[in-house]
This record gives structure tokens, sequence and C-alpha cells, in this order.
């Protein structure tokens, strides 16, 4: 069995402006690399924390929730804090995307960036839960077990304990979705036009909801939903720093 070098946490420090970068469900901090080392160029620092069964082998996915997850975020904006950053924007992507929302009405941060982020997810649990299968079974390949002990071991993955996270992470993204309407910092919604992952009316939802006085929605038409990754990556980085330029930083 072939062992995976796994993602792992990353902060790059450049300027005394602060971003802290969310990954999503069954991702890793490899997502929002490139955009961090974009933004280091231009003079800001970034901070990607790392969520607990991630990265990691599957399974360990079933031992944690979007709790733990949430206080994963939590101690990456409190690791730039510790670090003596005072001003902070946040942005992420997908479940990231949900939690950059949470941190918007929860902690002080300059302006939010949620990239692809499904806030109505009962029309994506099916795909949410496809997409989860799939994650498994490309980590299994790629550590080049046998077949029949990838279906053995797909059996038992696919199970009461995945379904009870699936159903835990639909909670969570209700409860932000009921919770926009108290954020009122200046918001950049971005959304891949070819998401197939989501509803992609999500973002519509975001946009409309938040109470921001400055929020701009940006449609990506050729991009899917790991947008960080995908076909229009440079034009995203350039209009996340763009939106980053707007902002009101005293530093």
């Amino acid at each position: 069995m072939m062992k995976i070098t796994q993602p792992k946490p990353f902060t790059f420090e450049a300027g005394k402006r602060a971003v802290l970068l969310l990954h999503g469900f069954t991702g890793n901090s490899a997502d929002v690399r490139m955009l961090g080392r974009f933004l280091e160029k231009k003079g800001y620092t970034s901070h990607a924390p790392q969520y607990k069964g991630h990265a990691v082998p599957p399974e360990e996915l079933l031992h944690y929730s979007p709790a733990d997850w949430w206080e994963d975020v939590q101690k990456g904006y409190q690791h730039l804090k510790d670090l003596g950053y005072e001003e902070i924007a946040v942005g992420g992507l997908s479940l990231g995307g949900v939690f950059s929302l949470k941190v918007g009405y929860t902690l002080p941060v300059k302006g939010i960036i949620p990239m692809c982020a499904p806030i109505s997810i009962q029309k994506s649990l099916d795909r949410l839960h496809t997409g989860v299968l799939e994650y498994a079974k490309k980590y299994k390949e790629h550590e080049k077990k046998e077949k029949a002990q990838i279906e053995e071991e797909m059996d038992n993955f696919d199970g009461p304990e995945l379904q009870q996270l699936l159903q835990s992470m639909r909670k969570n993204n209700e409860d932000v979705r009921s919770n926009v309407d108290m954020i009122y910092a200046p918001t950049l919604v971005v959304q891949a036009r070819n998401d197939h992952m989501i509803d992609t009316n999500s973002a519509n939802i975001i946009y409309e909801e938040i109470q921001s006085d400055e929020k701009e929605i940006k449609w990506y038409e050729n991009s899917g939903h790991v947008i960080t990754l995908d076909k229009e990556k440079d034009q995203l980085h350039e209009d996340v720093y763009a939106f980053l330029e707007r902002l009101d930083w005293s530093v």
C-alpha cells in the first residue's frame, strides 16, 4: 500500500493585512494554496488551517462534524491574531465559504469572500453524498489498494455514520443561512456557473440576504465547483485582490 503525502496548513507572511483562507469539505489547504501564494506576492499575509479528518484516510471524516471544523476555523483566525495581525479578511471555498460567512457574523472581519458556498443544501445532499463516495474511492485507489478491498471498505464507509455526518452538514449550512442577515462587512460573492456540486442559487441567496452596504456578486462562466483550481483561477485571483484593495484597512 502506498503512503500519501498529506498537505498541511500554511501561513505565508507578507504584509500587515491578513486573509484567512478556508478549504472545502473533503478538500485540504492545497485548494487555496495558489490563491495564498498570489496574495503573498501582492503583500498580503494568509493562513489556511486544515480541518480535522481531512487529507487523511476518508474513514477519519466520520469521527468529526462541522462543529469540529468550525473550531479549526476559529483557531486559524486566532493564529493570525497571535502572530500580531489586527485586521483580517476571510475567504473560503464550498464549506469554507459557508464558514467564511459564519466568521463574518461571529468575529470582527474586514471583508468576506464566499466562493461556491452551498447555503441551500437540501437539493444538493445527494450530490454531496456522491461526492464523498467519489473522494473516498479515489483516495483508496491512490493508496494502490486491491479492487476487492476497496469495494469492501466502501461498503463499510457508506453507512449510518456517513448519513449522520451529511445531516449535520445540512444543519450547519441551514444555521448559517438563518444568520447571514447579521453580516454587515463588505462581501464578494463568488460563484462558478458550471458548479454541479451545489445549488448555484445559493450565491443569489447570500447576495440578497447579507446586509452589507458594499456587496458584489461575480459569476465565472467557465468554472466548476473547485473554482480556485479551475480555468478562471487567474481572473479569480485578480478579482479577490481588487476586492481586498477596496477594503477600509488601517494598515
